[in-house]
């Protein structure tokens, strides 16, 4: 009787952990989060890349969706061309975790947007665990022989673009400022010399914080 229950504990443990593994999530994801993909979509996703295969399918549009990358916690998605998602379960402790999901699209230029959620797809607060960066973020503070074209070509700057990507390696969350690809080139190039490097994010147990 002993063996019996903990064969039956441990796979009870096993089915737990599976759960919260990406590959089920995904699968499990409410049609109304997936648009494009049907459950049949995203199980033949799984199924193809586990299996070595090139993860492509048809959509619910007739087009070809993409899984390029996937992990115990990590999925990435070439939905079109034109548009990616990525998702990334992050723990908070033993038991609990909540799935990043970044949604990216560029038409032309990249913009994402980041939500988060329970492991069983219910919304939760994006700023209960990031604060996402704002636009004077981006910029270092120029010297005062640089100031004057810093602030001339920084009202040209008039909308936050920004594209951001989750580490399939590791807990990191970037944004890379994508503005000046809508910008007009020669004001962009005088701005370059202004711009940081993308932002980076750790995820700190129970959220994002910056590591800039």
């Amino acid at each position: 009787m002993k063996k019996i229950i903990s064969v039956l504990l441990a796979l009870g443990l096993s089915l737990s952990a599976n759960a919260q593994e990406a590959k089920s999530v995904f699968v499990q994801m409410p049609d109304s989060l997936s648009p494009l993909l049907t459950p049949v979509n995203r199980a033949d996703c799984i199924d193809f890349l586990e299996s070595k295969m090139k993860a492509q399918v048809e959509n619910r549009f007739g087009r070809t969706s993409e899984m390029t990358a996937l992990s115990k916690d990590y999925i990435h998605m070439q939905l079109s061309p034109q548009t990616t998602w990525q998702m990334k379960l992050l723990a908070i402790n033993d038991s609990t975790k909540v799935i990043c999901v970044v949604s990216t699209a560029c038409a032309p230029v990249c913009d994402s947007a980041v939500q988060f959620y329970t492991t069983d797809w219910k919304a939760l607060s994006t700023r209960d665990y990031l604060t996402l960066p704002v636009m004077d973020d981006f910029f270092t503070a120029p010297d005062s022989t640089a100031a004057e074209t810093f602030n001339r070509t920084r009202l040209s700057a008039d909308m936050l673009l920004m594209k951001g990507d989750l580490s399939k390696s590791d807990a990191t969350l970037t944004f890379t400022f994508t503005t000046p690809d809508y910008m007009e080139k020669e004001t962009a190039d005088k701005l370059k010399p202004f711009i940081r490097r993308p932002l980076s994010y750790v995820w700190q147990g129970n959220r994002y914080s910056p590591a800039y």
